[in-house]
């Protein structure tokens, strides 16, 4: 009877858990290493998930819609050597996006010669108890980075609902420092 349990838990597991990551070219001159179950987001997706005028140049999500993965320019630019005044300002950001923001990890990183500003949180968005089906607080796992070059900021995003980090914790920070941008 234990082998029986075992094996089911151990099924269980591995059906729930990021598979290994494939070198994926997101879009022109940016490669990164994705799980398989991650599929390009459907055009419909796009619009009701990224309501912008510019679309993300690459956006992903797993079969169940639960999760994103995106890459996207963003409009803010700053001088490349300006790292510690863009990540104060990209943090103070996030913490105005969410009603509670818990950093898990932050800083500046080099990946493949290329300095990246990150931040690791969980965060929290208040329900809204006058809106029939948006009482319940909403809370997510979010990894983001930022590349700043001459003229653009790279963004690169994941996010999925707090219960799920465990299990996509190590292969988000295995995708986030896979990034090559030529």
């Amino acid at each position: 009877m234990k082998k029986i349990l075992l094996s089911v838990a151990i099924i269980v597991l591995f059906a729930f858990s990021p598979s290994k990551l494939v070198k994926t070219k997101v879009a022109e001159g940016i490669v990164i290493s994705l799980p398989s179950e991650l599929q390009p987001m459907a055009e419909d997706d796009i619009i009701l998930r990224y309501p912008s005028v510019r679309a993300p140049l690459a956006a992903y999500t797993d079969l169940n819609r639960t999760l994103d993965f995106s890459v996207n320019i963003s409009a803010t630019q700053w001088p490349d050597t300006d790292l510690e005044i863009a990540q104060k300002f990209f943090k103070s950001s996030i913490t105005n996006l969410f009603d509670r923001v818990d950093i898990i990890e932050e800083g500046i990183h080099t990946i493949h010669k290329k300095k990246y500003i990150f931040f690791e949180f969980e965060s929290r968005v208040n329900g809204n108890k006058m809106a029939l089906g948006e009482q319940q607080p909403v809370f997510r796992y979010t990894y983001i980075q930022y590349l700043i070059e001459p003229g653009r900021t790279l963004v690169v995003s994941f996010n999925c609902p707090k219960a799920m980090r465990e299990d996509w914790q190590e292969n988000v920070r295995a995708m986030m420092k896979s990034v090559r941008v030529k």
